[in-house]
């Protein structure tokens, strides 16, 4: 019994008290563009495009609105074959909205002037205009100017300090990976146009007279202010005739590395031109309202739950109750972590999953409970009924949970748009009832069984076997 309270005890602070941490840390769930309002952009590319042109599309669509600012977690999403859904939690103002999604990237080659370890520039906290204060990157990056850029690379980041683009993306005419049969290595082979091939020979002229291993013989390659590449000139004199080889590396990335590279070399601006299909705005006071009705229909969904619940099932029923709230508490715990660390948005068709979903757990403690009274009819003590009854109800638990599983796996993998969130919530909420069943609903029961309220009394659950 001590280890059954013990247990009961870490799973209620694990769900209440995560809960309430979570809070505190202020990682409530996101809410998507239905719940706070924003603006949605339907985006379709002409017929016959080559799929993974969208897919670069919808990479560059997203870092670069995610740089615009104002934005929670913007959702792009490809629907069909050539159709781009961009939905803006946050922007109602459609003409910026239309020039996030559909202004030009700025593909550029920049010599490297100088190279900073770590991801602050060396005039943070100058206050020198057009510098960020804390993280010392040019605000706004001009290919035509001197700027502090940051390049993530694998080994480290490191900031490096550009001067003006010697070359843009218009002067490169193809860019394809390449094994390299005798270094065993991967790279880039880059072909470039006329115009090109004169001014890239001036920029790497220029970059081999410095020392090898000295930042200044690099050429940074940029695309919308972030240093995607930072080759080295190794050929001395600089590199003519129009066609240069970028070295990747030998790692087991360095295949992916080198298609990455390519495709951004070929379409660092975006390489469809979408058409506008349709621009939505929703306000952000349709979408409180939607937020506020969900809630309203849970909570009086749940209430009238509650009093079946224990009209029939007396004790039990508030034990269930009890489950619901950890059942609750569990979920938006989790809702809130993957907002945060992942992104993940609550939607309207999301809440209507959570509702459902009430439907799901509550059903778990029904079948729970008419087993139990099955047993104790048969005479069973009510402590053997519990342990009994479980172990039967558990079965039917989990294989009707296992269909409700499989149907939120099929909608996620099948759907697109809001019927991702319904399904999202759904598989979240079905996994959860499992767990919930084992560490919660099992210990909570054994332990009232052990209490007058196992036998004595209307309200035990004796009483409500009868």
């Amino acid at each position: 019994m001590t280890r059954r309270v013990v247990g009961l005890v870490v799973v209620l602070a694990i769900a209440w008290g995560g809960l309430a941490a979570t809070i505190a840390l202020g990682f409530t769930p996101r809410l998507g563009l239905d719940l706070q309002g924003g603006t949605a952009v339907v985006l379709t590319a002409p017929e016959g495009t080559d799929p993974e042109l969208v897919e670069v599309s919808v990479d560059i669509m997203t870092r670069r609105i995610e740089d615009i600012g104002g934005v929670q977690e913007p959702d792009i999403a490809i629907s069909g074959d050539n159709t781009v859904v961009v939905q803006l939690p946050g922007v109602e103002d459609e003409q910026r909205a239309i020039e996030a999604v559909g202004q030009t990237g700025d593909l550029s080659f920049r010599p490297v002037l100088d190279a900073f370890p770590g991801a602050i520039g060396p005039l943070a906290g100058a206050g020198t205009p057009g510098i960020d204060n804390e993280t010392g990157l040019t605000i706004k990056d001009d290919i035509n100017d001197d700027a502090f850029l940051l390049y993530p690379a694998d080994f480290g980041s490191e900031v490096l300090f550009v001067g003006p683009a010697g070359m843009v993306g218009e002067d490169v005419a193809d860019a394809v990976p390449v094994f390299d049969t005798q270094s065993a290595s991967w790279a880039v082979s880059l072909d470039l146009t006329s115009d090109g091939a004169v001014l890239f020979a001036q920029m790497t002229a220029e970059a081999a007279t410095y020392p090898l291993g000295d930042p200044r013989r690099q050429i940074a390659i940029v695309l919308d202010g972030l240093v995607i590449s930072a080759p080295q000139v190794i050929p001395e004199g600089g590199i003519t005739g129009g066609r240069a080889s970028i070295s990747v590396g030998t790692g087991e990335d360095s295949q992916q590395a080198a298609n990455d590279l390519a495709v951004v070399l070929r379409y660092g601006s975006l390489p469809v031109a979408f058409d506008i299909s349709a621009v939505q705005k929703v306000s952000a006071t349709l979408g409180s309202d939607s937020l506020q009705a969900g809630i309203i229909a849970g909570l009086l969904g749940l209430a009238l739950v509650a009093i079946v619940l224990i009209l029939i099932y007396r004790s039990l029923g508030l034990l269930a109750i009890v489950g619901l709230t950890v059942f609750g508490s569990l979920l938006l715990m989790i809702f809130g972590l993957l907002g945060e660390f992942q992104g993940l948005t609550l939607t309207l068709a999301g809440i209507t999953g959570i509702i459902v979903s009430i439907g799901i757990t509550t059903d778990s403690y029904i079948v729970f409970y008419e087993r139990l009274k099955e047993k104790i009819r048969e005479g069973y003590e009510v402590d053997e009924a519990a342990e009994e009854g479980f172990r039967l109800a558990y079965r039917t638990i989990l294989t009707a949970d296992t269909v409700s599983l499989l149907a939120a796996v099929l909608l996620w993998l099948l759907a697109v748009g809001a019927v991702k969130g319904f399904a999202l919530a759904l598989g979240l909420a079905t996994v959860l009832d499992l767990i919930i069943a084992k560490v919660y609903t099992r210990r909570a029961v054994g332990i009232l069984a052990g209490t007058s309220l196992g036998s004595g009394g209307w309200f035990s659950i004796k009483g409500a076997s009868q």
